[in-house]
């Protein structure tokens, strides 16, 4: 059997409903899909077994947790297998000895992170934020992503540079678009928008124009007021 191997997810997980083709309602929906209602959903737990390389990890996961004192059930919420990539999501409390257990396990070796990236979704309760750090073995020439929910109202996660650090930036621009709060981080400040900027531009209930933008002082107008086609 190949390492590379697409299996599809155990079904779904409904977390809302979507009116329209991109959620906007009112006159801002411009897509002409305004009456489309269509569930939100999200893969669901993938159960064994997962093909390919997949099982390896997850069996070498738990057995270098174990060496660290950590209950693979307790760090491993669930484990999704979807379009042939494997999503391991982890508790926050975990997310530094599941981290440093793939990096450092001869068997597993995943020494490079890509970054970590900001989902928002509103309408999952309780898990809103979620953060999504795509890991790669150079050694093994294998991938995998962690993913980490996070409330809203409480959105803080440990800052993983202890284990990667080159995510410094990368964390600085998820906590800057999205408002994650990575603590630990040594200078967790905005990387691109201004200091004194409010809100979180890529979360999903910021506006999206319409509204005056104050920007170092200068008023910019809303984007219906600025647009020249011609």
């Amino acid at each position: 059997m190949s390492d590379e191997v697409s299996r599809p997810g155990s079904g779904h997980e409904v977390i809302g409903t979507r009116h329209g083709l991109f959620g906007a309602t009112g006159p801002g929906d411009t897509s002409g899909y305004g009456r489309l209602v269509a569930p939100i959903t999200l893969p669901g737990n993938t159960s064994r077994p997962f093909g390919g390389y997949f099982d390896e990890i997850a069996d070498e996961l738990e057995a270098g947790l174990a060496r660290r004192g950590v209950a693979y059930d307790d760090a491993v919420e669930k484990v999704v297998v979807d379009r042939g990539d494997m999503t391991v999501f982890v508790t926050r409390e975990h997310l530094l000895p599941v981290a440093a257990t793939l990096r450092d396990e001869p068997t597993l070796r995943f020494e490079l992170c890509l970054g970590v990236s900001g989902v928002h979704y509103p309408e999952e309760s309780g898990r809103e934020l979620h953060a999504v750090y795509p890991l790669r073995s150079i050694t093994h020439n294998r991938r995998i992503r962690l993913e980490v929910a996070i409330p809203d109202a409480d959105p803080h996660v440990t800052t993983l540079l202890p284990v990667y650090p080159t995510d410094d930036w990368h964390e600085r621009e998820t906590y800057d678009f999205f408002g994650i709060v990575f603590d630990g981080h040594p200078s967790l400040t905005r990387i691109e928008m201004p200091d004194d900027w409010e809100g979180h531009p890529q979360r999903k209930d910021y506006p999206l124009g319409g509204v005056p933008v104050e920007y170092k002082g200068a008023t910019i107008a809303p984007p219906e007021q600025r647009r020249r086609y011609n």
